[in-house]
């Protein structure tokens, strides 16, 4: 039998930990949002007390539906982009490149401290095209690491509330400035969520603190020079919603006369630079294209 693999992480960190295990669960319902088998494997891997989390698979969507979308987004940008680059920040134990499995031609970048990256290089193998980095999401040498000949595709998922305001924004400014062209598809609390976070089980659990909170895509817009939306969902919006629990189903239903809650959980796309292929795609009813810009603050 395989050696399992120990675990000592903590703070923001450690909430990699509880999204592992959602996706775990999720991969055994009948039903599942995202299906991901790496993840119930990993979770196999690992020598932890699972029980010490203390959710339960109920919470699943809250985690998956997001995950299964930036699937769907970063799969359209690399159908198009076959030789981009991506930089996936705050990668945590996420399996996204094995989910996707993009083709040869992409260079995938996982980047997250350096404890994370470790754990990553015993829990999950290598591929063509796929490179681990240890270094945080604001400190500017991972960005050394990525080619700059080539449309990047910025992927952060359930990373940007624990940043500071100053810290988020200065990160999607280097980025911009730094790559010809590419997309940023980035999730974001609002003000209420951040607000409420002692209430958040899953942030409660970790004994970390959220900071940057953002309620609607001209605040990003007007912050980072040279960004334009795509597209903008809520939680509740997302496309793969449709496989959540019939108990998130009916909380829909619940919060659609609130703004403040239906939009607490929301999932930006931006394009960046001048991209002289043309990327005109499907979502849902609406179309929009990456060399053309939307009205800011569409929502679907």
């Amino acid at each position: 039998m395989t050696d399992k693999v120990p675990v000592d992480l903590s703070g923001a960190a450690q909430t990699m930990l509880t999204t592992l295990y959602l996706k775990a669960l999720d991969a055994d319902f009948d039903r599942p949002v995202l299906g991901d088998r790496y993840a119930k494997a990993a979770v196999g891997r690992l020598d932890y007390d699972w029980r010490e989390i203390g959710v339960t698979g109920g919470w699943a969507p809250l985690i998956t539906v997001r995950s299964a979308q930036y699937d769907i987004w970063a799969r359209q940008f690399l159908a198009v982009h076959e030789t981009a680059a991506v930089a996936h920040l705050g990668c945590g134990l996420d399996s996204r490149v094995f989910r996707v499995d993009p083709g040869p031609g992409v260079q995938w970048y996982d980047i997250d401290f350096p404890g994370v990256i470790a754990l990553r290089e015993k829990v999950y193998p290598s591929r063509h095209g796929y490179h681990l980095v240890a270094a945080s999401a604001t400190d500017p040498s991972w960005i050394e690491r990525i080619p700059t000949d080539r449309p990047l595709l910025l992927l952060a998922e359930g990373m940007s509330m624990y940043l500071e305001q100053h810290e988020g924004v200065a990160l999607l400014r280097r980025v911009v400035r730094c790559f010809p062209s590419g997309e940023l598809q980035i999730d974001f609390y609002n003000r209420l969520a951040v607000r409420s976070q002692k209430r958040h089980t899953l942030v409660r659990r970790s004994g970390s603190t959220l900071h940057w909170a953002v309620d609607s895509p001209d605040e990003i817009v007007n912050a980072v020079p040279g960004v334009r939306l795509l597209t903008t969902v809520t939680l509740f919006d997302a496309d793969p919603f449709v496989r959540a629990s019939a108990a998130f189903r009916f909380g829909k239903r619940l919060v659609r006369l609130i703004p403040p809650l239906r939009n607490a959980l929301q999932y930006h796309r931006y394009a960046f630079g001048v991209d002289r292929t043309s990327v005109t795609e499907q979502t849902g009813s609406q179309r929009y294209s990456s060399t053309r810009p939307l009205e800011k603050g569409v929502r679907r």
